[in-house]
């Protein structure tokens, strides 16, 4: 593409992210390297504007706009950033924003994505803010329950007892978390169930996911990355001993894994639903033969597969979006 794109970050902090294993990271390297310029801000630096800029019957003006920085990035470690000075930017006057600051997907991240719907079509959201906001990741998965195990989302401690009456072995998670927490494994003899629901109950309002402990997971929970719903590589991550989670983020171990007849079953599948929603940059969690989650708010990967394939993903994630924004 022959034209330098103004790409806003909108993500958390940029000085806290480990820059060998983060996705966003390896996003802003790769627009750099095209010429495009970078412009970081946090969800917090928002405001949206709205109203009559002159007397009656004057223009209706509609502003997106943040405080941030312009930023260039470089693999160093602790030297992996350098941001201008702090300044305000109409978010509409951006090619690009990339949406990628991580869940929990609570209020505050979907009152994010209604504000950025202020500045479409004209800018490029990835992915786009309201199919995001209509398909969290654990709830976008159920509308494929030939895809799926066994899987519950219900406040009802009866509803919940009984699933595990039925499977024995179950995974207990929050329905908007990430990375892992508070995911929890109840085997048939565990006796902690009870106390875990109240506990949860106590402080959300958020129902829980409840899903068949799947033993394969012991061989690794696969992530997959699909551009455009077109599958282009994938990582596995095997948990640590004595761990039920195989999340990176908690000790999991990740190795090469290449795609299988299965995974690919899954991926053409779920893979058009994807592309017509406008989900660009798309993570799907396969244990065995079960898609777990689809992963659309920032998923991540990208670094990882890259280490063990060679496979650079970011490169076709910016080739879709110039091609979308030139389009």
């Amino acid at each position: 593409m022959a034209r330098t794109l103004q790409v806003a970050v909108q993500m958390d902090p940029i000085d806290s992210i480990n820059i060998d294993g983060d996705s966003t990271f390896a996003l802003m390297l790769e627009a750099q390297a095209r010429g495009h310029a970078l412009w970081h801000y946090e969800v917090r630096h928002m405001a949206l504007k709205e109203g009559v800029s002159k007397p009656a019957g004057g223009k209706r003006e509609e502003r997106l706009f943040a405080r941030g920085h312009s930023v260039k990035v470089a693999r160093r470690h602790g030297a992996h950033y350098e941001f201008g000075p702090m300044e305000t930017r109409d978010l509409g006057g951006m090619d690009v924003v990339l949406m990628r600051q991580d869940p929990p997907f609570d209020m505050a991240y979907i009152t994010a994505t209604h504000m950025l719907e202020h500045i479409q079509p004209g800018t490029l959201i990835v992915n786009d803010p309201a199919s995001v906001r209509n398909a969290p990741e654990k709830i976008l998965v159920t509308h494929f329950p030939d895809l799926m195990p066994p899987t519950l989302i219900t406040w009802d401690t009866q509803a919940i007892r009984a699933f595990r009456d039925e499977y024995k072995d179950i995974i207990v998670k929050p329905l908007y978390g990430n990375g892992g927490a508070g995911v929890f494994r109840i085997k048939p003899d565990d006796e902690n169930l009870a106390s875990l629901l109240e506990m949860h109950f106590a402080r959300s309002r958020e129902p829980l996911m409840i899903q068949r402990y799947e033993s394969a997971v012991r061989q690794g929970d696969k992530r997959i990355i699909l551009v455009d719903g077109e599958p282009m590589g994938a990582i596995n991550r095997v948990p640590a001993a004595g761990e039920a989670r195989s999340n990176m983020h908690v000790g999991g171990r990740p190795e090469r894994s290449p795609l299988t007849d299965r995974d690919l079953e899954i991926c053409a599948a779920i893979g058009p639903i994807l592309r017509e929603q406008g989900m660009i940059f798309v993570g799907i969690d396969v244990i065995g033969d079960y898609l777990t989650e689809i992963n659309v708010t920032s998923p991540t990967g990208l670094q990882e597969i890259a280490r063990f394939d060679g496979v650079h993903i970011e490169k076709a994630i910016w080739d879709r979006i110039e091609d979308k924004v030139s389009g």
